[in-house]
């Protein structure tokens, strides 16, 4: 029953929040357009600046990750609608399960320490390692985790920015950890959310659904809960909502999870996305084949049709010049279709960009190369989507390219 009450609940505001957004229409804010005017003098830069005045509308181009949680709490009501506000056709719901086997949205079954006010409440006695401040040269660390706890549990905690304080005395200290590039501007209040709520408000905000099957944290079968269940639980809910199979984009880390979709719900399964982590594999490299565990004809002989790997596997240099890379070259040949993340997550460009940006830091130098690097996965590499932290910054590149 309280199930029921958070559920209509959730609607009621999700639907005037999206008549509000409908009525606003989508609203990009400053950011594209400081991007745009960061870049350096050349034809995109000029092509991108005639596009200013709009008008823009949403695209499945751009895909909300986690919402936009540049400056809102990921995985939140809140987040989601900020998303949808800014275009994104395509909104993200990383699913976990609580200790009841209730399906949420949380980035990861263990981060609710650093995604919530779990150690500030009476429900840091479930976690499954308490706060332990840092000391000497070892830092301070917790881990709570959503299958420690009920729904009901859940749905009592605030979300906050994704952060800890690693040099924390103090739980207050540890939780006050957010990056200088992001903000708690818009974090004192994050409402969280169960995927089943998820799929109502995204849906009312006029957007489709790529939800994540999380690993897990605990060991499977969990209290008789297999991983098949766990698969087959995230589709039934969009199926209870009556939500055509076409406008999900269900995606998995675990390949087998993929292998599962096509072979037990084969319409999801079409648009199943396996989000490659191959990178983690020791000699691994995205310009040797021979390095891959599987290569892209396998894959799409398996019924694999969308593959997702990070942004800077998709891409090398090639005299000064961002090109694709063998791995985006074998994707195309094999007919795959690519998905790739994550814009708008590194923070400042101007020192190479970081982790996403590593193939390419030699040309990676200010915040407008990021459009750069936009250009070259959609016009040579032909990616279908974008996953972004904040997803104004894809959708003013998707309405300038007619990018539906």
């Amino acid at each position: 029953m309280l199930r029921n009450v958070f559920l209509v609940t959730t609607i009621l505001v999700a639907t005037s929040q999206s008549a509000l957004a409908e009525s606003a229409g989508i609203q990009l804010g400053p950011r594209p357009f400081y991007l745009v005017h960061d870049m350096d003098e050349g034809e995109l830069k000029e092509k991108l600046k005639a596009c200013s005045k709009g008008p823009f509308s949403s695209s499945t181009w751009s895909i909300g990750h986690r919402g936009a949680p540049l400056q809102f709490p990921e995985h939140t009501e809140e987040s989601y609608i900020a998303a949808s506000r800014m275009g994104a056709g395509i909104i993200e719901c990383d699913v976990t399960f609580t200790k009841d086997k209730q399906l949420v949205c949380r980035h990861a079954q263990n981060d609710l320490h650093t995604t919530t006010n779990i150690l500030q409440t009476g429900l840091a006695s479930t976690c499954h390692a308490s706060f332990s401040p840092a000391e000497g040269n070892a830092d301070a660390s917790a881990e709570c985790r959503t299958s420690e706890i009920t729904l009901e549990q859940f749905k009592s905690l605030n979300a906050k920015m994704d952060a800890a304080n690693k040099k924390a005395k103090t739980v207050d200290e540890y939780v006050d950890g957010t990056a200088g590039w992001r903000t708690d501007l818009y974090a004192t209040k994050g409402t969280l959310m169960t995927h089943a709520e998820s799929i109502e408000l995204i849906k009312s905000l006029g957007s489709k659904f790529t939800p994540e099957l999380k690993s897990p944290s605990v060991e499977m079968p969990f209290d008789g809960y297999t991983q098949a269940d766990y698969a087959q639980a995230m589709i039934d809910e969009y199926k209870a909502a009556g939500i055509p199979a076409a406008d999900v984009y269900p995606q998995s880390f675990n390949l087998e999870d993929v292998v599962y979709w096509i072979n037990n719900e084969p319409e999801f399964g079409k648009q199943a996305v396996y989000l490659d982590d191959s990178y983690d594999i020791e000699g691994w490299s995205p310009m040797d084949e021979t390095t891959w565990e599987n290569s892209m004809q396998e894959l799409k002989d398996m019924g694999v049709n969308y593959i997702a790997p990070p942004l800077w596997v998709l891409v090398t240099t090639k005299d000064g010049k961002i090109v694709p890379s063998v791995y985006a070259e074998k994707a195309q040949e094999a007919g795959l279709n690519i998905i790739t993340w994550t814009a708008e997550r590194s923070g400042l460009l101007k020192n190479g960009g970081g982790w996403y940006y590593q193939s390419i830091e030699e040309v990676t130098n200010n915040d407008g190369d990021v459009y750069e690097l936009m250009h070259v996965l959609h016009q040579d590499v032909g990616i279908k989507g974008l996953f972004s932290d904040w997803p104004a910054t894809t959708t003013y590149y998707a309405n300038c390219f007619g990018l539906k």
